[in-house]
């Protein structure tokens, strides 16, 4: 938890943002290993608005497809995604990755809902430099609300539904390193792991780096 009162701990973050855009914080500060709160009525609107778009400002700056509010060292479950989904269409449908509008997760939960596991590259905005490959559900259920206290009860599947996964994730004290293949953990900084990294699936990292991926029906 913040030193301070959390409504003058964001104040201050906002206050000290550089052109809109929050610090991200970085494996091995404690913020990123603690249960967030749910949100319930510690912001008011105008301050939680202001939080929401200044995390879609950073998520973009970075770039990545979602932000947890945890990242930027704001205890909360409060999360942003949004996806262009700009690869090509084998990657495409290999990845099941489709575009993905702006929303806002408050207090997300998740579940199985297909039974099936797929396995690709992630990287994280909290882990920089690195990536490694991820089995995950195929297909979750979200549970959460919106900004505007809507509910929110919807499936996901693909690429999507991994974005899902990983940002609630964030938001359980876990990050992708704690469910990855450690034997596919591979620097951004040497370029055959970032060709591994473009390439539809891992298959081919599994057989040079020696792990397994999950069977498929």
């Amino acid at each position: 938890m913040p030193s301070m009162p959390l409504t003058d701990h964001v104040e201050a973050l906002l206050a000290a943002g550089d052109s809109g855009t929050l610090p991200i914080v970085a494996a091995g500060d404690p913020v990123l290993r603690r249960p967030a709160e749910p949100v319930d009525g510690q912001l008011d609107g105008d301050l939680l608005a202001r939080l929401i778009e200044a995390m879609r400002v950073t998520m973009h700056a970075a770039p990545g497809v979602g932000l947890a509010a945890p990242q930027i060292g704001v205890p909360l479950r409060l999360a942003v995604i949004e996806d262009a989904a700009t690869v090509t269409e084998e990657v495409r449908a290999a990845r099941g990755r489709v575009p993905q509008p702006f929303r806002v997760l408050v207090n997300p939960s998740y579940e199985d809902a297909g039974g099936r596991r797929a396995a690709f590259y992630e990287g994280c905005l909290s882990v920089p430099g690195y990536q490694a490959v991820v089995a995950r559900h195929e297909r979750v259920r979200l549970r959460a609300f919106d900004e505007r206290g809507r509910a929110v009860d919807e499936e996901f599947s693909g690429w999507p539904a991994r974005i899902v996964q990983h940002e609630t994730d964030h938001l359980n004290g876990t990050l992708y390193l704690d469910r990855a293949e450690l034997r596919s953990l591979s620097s951004t900084q040497t370029p055959m792991a970032v060709r591994r990294w473009a390439q539809p699936t891992p298959q081919q990292a599994a057989a040079e780096l020696g792990f397994a991926l999950p069977e498929q029906d």
